[in-house]
């Protein structure tokens, strides 16, 4: 008799290795405290002057405003001029003191307070991204034990380890640095590095790396690499070399200002130059020219683009989906392939206990009298109850599952454990043993390792449960895939015309497994973290746009090296959260999909605003220049067109925009 579980409703998670916190105060930032007190000195000076306030009460703030909020990108786009560019933030300080010098000072200073928030913003994500870098170091142990040839211990920095050295981890302890196994069984949690949901048993010759957590045996550790090389350091050094040689990202319509804005420049002195050289009068020019650089600013242009993209961005949060930038918005509609983790990605990143498969009490017809004759739930509480004492995490997916079935657990005596093994305790006046069928089991023709193989062929991971020495029955234990992770992945394959692609430290059959359950064909397994961003660059280099999804610090180099990448935010590490471009704070993959879609809506927009904003400039500019446009008439078509774009773009704030974006996958 056998049975699948249902979803238990507690939990099972243990906590993973993230690096602490080590966040940059906010007002430590310059950019942070000058946009601060433009905003503070811009809401003093509004209520002033909307209430027809005396000019000398609300001037000198709005002067102030100008000054705190616009001089440090004034003077970087000076320092541009240098360079023979013409720096966006440059332009922006001229239009607003061109708006001031006819009378928009409110406009202005409104245009120089959003300026200065948009940098503060850049500046706190760029500090969090370092920080989080910084932070990971703090994985890898400070001091290690280290062994000297008579055997004696000596506590040393673990960064002066050299290869050769042999340390000693004791129990609970981080791995000082990447080496092999010399004498000693445990098991070792190493999901920051791999990703793999369950600690992986290490015995003599097998690899361990600098900040995995060893489990309950002790080892000794001959070091095969140099601290500096070791794969957490390649971490760190694939994140920043990612983030430091990813091209420059820019909206759109950056991409054609510098043109632009080079050509309204020269227009507008032509303008004034041409007409005095011919004789006209000085006012009636300055006027002309004045009218024409008003009606030639870019400003309808410039909402054209970001009102859709901010109302995407809002949009989405309110679903789910954190992203960080209007930047990141645009690219999101871009990308045509989509690489996924399984570990927390498409799976939910816990073992739980998916099988139970009691022994009858004939043997399953093999004659040896091994069944025990125990039904699901009396496996189950035996189980449980000896592993109620331990602190693995396939014992904790067991006693919360017996918890689920809300069985009265007895109490366990004698409790041991052997890493690698399982656990052993006296249970109702019997011995009872929970471990690993390749250590319990002898006879692989045995009904209890026929369960376990079938079981292992399907990817879980079993447990061999046995009383008094006989095998009672097999457990079957599995990181539960995400319930719209099949649809999830069906919907990004018809957005991109290409199945994902599964990139994984999982190993292959599990990989392979999980992969057929959702649909993807393309499994890479068994990967390191550089493994992940040699994947991503081999899809990038056949011109593909690539968009990775992750949650671990695994996948952090490969999120910053993609063209956009997405973590899950639950469960996510610290790094993936802050080198990713966007995060699903709820782990709903299925929001990922419709926002990728929803970028491409908004992209649609920003297209039809700009046919809508240059239509405008255009017929404005030949009517100053072939006729008389009055200044009024050119600041309210100017001003309408700007209102016109704007409104257009806040079509996608309306949760219908999301529902419309979510794509019709069955």
């Amino acid at each position: 008799m056998s049975s699948v579980l249902e979803r238990p409703s507690t939990a099972a998670a243990g906590p993973r290795p993230v690096p602490p916190r080590r966040r940059t105060r906010i007002l430590a930032l310059p950019e942070a405290r000058w946009a601060l007190a433009a905003l503070v000195l811009f809401l003093a000076a509004l209520p002033l002057h909307l209430l027809d306030a005396p000019a000398w009460l609300w001037g000198p703030l709005f002067a102030a405003v100008y000054v705190t909020g616009g001089w440090e990108p004034g003077w970087e786009g000076l320092k541009a001029l240098k360079d023979k560019a013409l720096d966006v933030d440059l332009l922006m300080v001229v239009a607003a003191l061109g708006a001031a010098a006819i009378g928009q000072v409110l406009d202005g200073a409104l245009l120089i307070v959003i300026f200065a928030t948009s940098g503060a913003l850049e500046a706190v994500a760029t500090a969090r991204t370092a920080d989080s870098v910084r932070g990971l170091l703090d994985l890898a142990p400070e001091t290690a034990t280290r062994l000297a040839d008579d055997g004696t211990e000596e506590t040393v920095p673990a960064d002066s380890l050299a290869v050769g050295d042999v340390v000693l981890v004791r129990p609970g302890e981080r791995v000082g640095a990447d080496g092999r196994v010399l004498d000693g069984a445990s098991d070792v949690d190493q999901a920051t590095i791999t990703g793999e949901p369950l600690p992986v048993a290490k015995q003599p010759g097998d690899e361990v790396f600098a900040g995995t957590l060893n489990g309950s045996g002790a080892l000794r550790v001959k070091v095969e690499r140099d601290p500096s090389e070791s794969v957490i350091a390649r971490i760190v050094a694939m994140v920043e070399e990612a983030a430091g040689t990813k091209a420059p990202t820019q909206l759109f319509i950056e991409k054609v200002e510098q043109r632009y804005s080079l050509g309204m420049v020269a227009a507008t002195l032509l303008v004034f130059v041409i007409p005095l050289l011919m004789g006209a009068d000085l006012q009636s020019t300055l006027l002309r020219a004045m009218t024409f650089m008003i009606v030639a600013s870019p400003c309808a242009v410039v909402l054209a683009t970001m009102p859709p993209l901010l109302s995407a961005m809002a949009n989405a949060g309110r679903h789910g989906v954190l992203v960080k930038s209007a930047v990141v918005m645009e690219r999101l509609g871009q990308v045509d392939a989509v690489a996924l983790d399984k570990t927390g990605t498409l799976t939910e990143g816990t073992p739980r206990l998916t099988d139970l498969r009691p022994l009858d009490g004939s043997g399953s017809g093999s004659g040896s009298g091994s069944g025990s004759g125990l039904d699901e739930d009396g496996l189950l509480r035996l189980a449980a109850a000896a592993e109620h004492s331990s602190e693995h995490p396939l014992a904790r997916a067991v006693v919360d599952a017996a918890r689920a079935r809300d069985l009265d657990l007895p109490t366990a005596s004698d409790f041991s454990s052997a890493p690698g093994t399982g656990v052993t305790a006296t249970v109702d006046g019997h011995a009872v043993t929970v471990g690993s069928p390749a250590r319990l089991l002898d006879d692989p023709a045995h009904p209890a390792a026929v369960l376990a193989a079938a079981l292992e062929e399907e990817g879980r991971t079993a447990v061999v449960v046995t009383l008094d020495g006989r095998p009672a029955g097999v457990l079957g234990i599995a990181d539960r895939l995400r319930p719209e992770a099949a649809t999830a992945t069906r919907a990004l394959a018809e957005l991109t015309g290409r199945a994902p692609v599964l990139v994984t430290g999982d190993n292959p059959r599990a990989a392979a497994r999980l992969a057929a359950e959702v649909g993807i064909t393309d499994v890479r397994a068994g990967l390191l973290p550089q493994d992940k961003v040699a994947a991503v660059h081999e899809l990038q280099n056949g011109g593909a746009k690539v968009l990775v999804v992750g949650d671990g610090v695994n996948d952090a180099p490969a999120l910053a090296a993609a063209h956009t990448g997405i973590a899950m935010g639950r469960a996510g590490s610290d790094l993936a959260l802050e080198t990713a471009d966007a995060v699903v704070v709820r782990d709903e993959l299925a929001t990922i999909p419709t926002v990728v879609n929803l970028s491409r809506r908004a992209r649609s927009l920003v297209i039809q605003n700009l046919v809508i904003a240059g239509a405008f400039i255009a017929v404005l500019a030949v009517w100053d220049l072939v006729g008389t446009l009055p200044l009024p008439l050119g600041v309210a078509g100017h001003e309408g067109s700007t209102v016109l774009v704007g409104l257009n773009g806040l079509r996608l704030l309306a949760d219908g925009a999301w529902r419309r974006a979510r794509p019709d996958v069955r």
